[in-house]
């Protein structure tokens, strides 16, 4: 019996569709210029300042006692009196001196113990005991032990500062090099590197993300430690910071220079959160891709 003929599948007719010239395609609209500057993070933070600005102002005058809450304008005028008489910025070189000597010995000290725990188990164990017992006791606890051992004078603060900066960047430092990729860790040993040059030819960028955190966070801790420390300590050998001259102002009843001298102590953060670290942040793990 012979078989049937199998069907052959039906042909799909072809055809052309003419394009349309690229010239007469619709344009792509631009955004409007509301949604434009809403994209700079600069504008976005500067609306906030003012929002807040303009809070305190109004709270400020339904309260009407300039004794216990001066207003925006009040604190503002005394803010510009004091700085144009040169008082906010002698009191903040003061400050700022203190600060960056203790901030740069607390951030050698936490690359040296991290170092010692990434290289050795006695490091380890070191690291994690002093972290332990050390971090969690507060830097304005060791005060009257650094006036013992120093005195009244600088080294005191720097001391307080020292402890206020190291053990949260050790920690942070030391989270970032236990993350590194077992593959960067084999590459490294694979050319030979050893010890120190290790550390810093591998370990380092690949955590910095974590470093520059602990950085950050160790800069703040240090910044109000600083300004804690004078509140309580005042004015060491005659030269007082940004702490001294809030005390000081509270004790004449000064409120809106009270006011001032912390407006100081917010820009000074703002700033070196918002510029320094965010250039650094740029320059390094968002331009190498290992953060956002």
């Amino acid at each position: 019996m012979p078989s049937p003929a199998r069907a052959e599948p039906p042909v799909r007719p072809e055809y052309e569709r003419p394009l349309e010239p690229l010239a007469r395609s619709a344009a792509q609209a631009p955004l409007p210029l509301h949604r434009r500057l809403w994209q700079f993070a600069w504008l976005r933070k500067g609306l906030i300042l003012i929002a807040l600005a303009l809070l305190w102002e109004i709270l400020a005058r339904w309260q009407g006692n300039d004794l216990l809450l001066p207003s925006f304008s009040q604190t503002l005028r005394a803010f510009f009196q004091d700085i144009s008489s040169g008082i906010i910025p002698e009191r903040t070189i003061n400050s700022l001196n203190v600060l960056l000597k203790g901030y740069a010995a607390g951030v050698v000290l936490a690359f040296v113990l991290t170092t010692l725990a990434v290289s050795t188990q006695i490091g380890r164990d070191l690291l994690s005991t002093l972290t332990s017992m050390l971090n969690p006791l507060p830097p304005i606890a060791l005060l009257p032990l650094a006036l013992l051992w120093f005195g009244l004078g600088p080294n005191s603060l720097i001391f307080v500062l020292v402890h206020s900066v190291l053990w949260p960047l050790a920690l942070n430092m030391y989270t970032g090099f236990t993350g590194v990729p077992e593959t960067l860790r084999m590459a490294g040993r694979n050319y030979g590197l050893r010890g120190l040059r290790y550390v810093l030819l591998i370990l380092v960028p690949a955590a910095l993300p974590s470093i520059i955190a602990g950085l950050k966070i160790g800069w703040a801790f240090a910044w109000r430690t600083l300004i804690a420390a004078e509140l309580v300590f005042g004015a060491s050998s005659g030269k007082g910071g940004l702490g001294w001259y809030i005390f000081q102002n509270r004790n004449e009843l000064y409120t809106d220079r009270v006011f001032a001298g912390l407006i100081m102590v917010i820009l000074l953060g703002l700033l070196v959160e918002n510029v320094l670290f965010r250039q650094l942040e740029k320059r390094t793990v968002i331009r190498w891709g290992t953060s956002r």
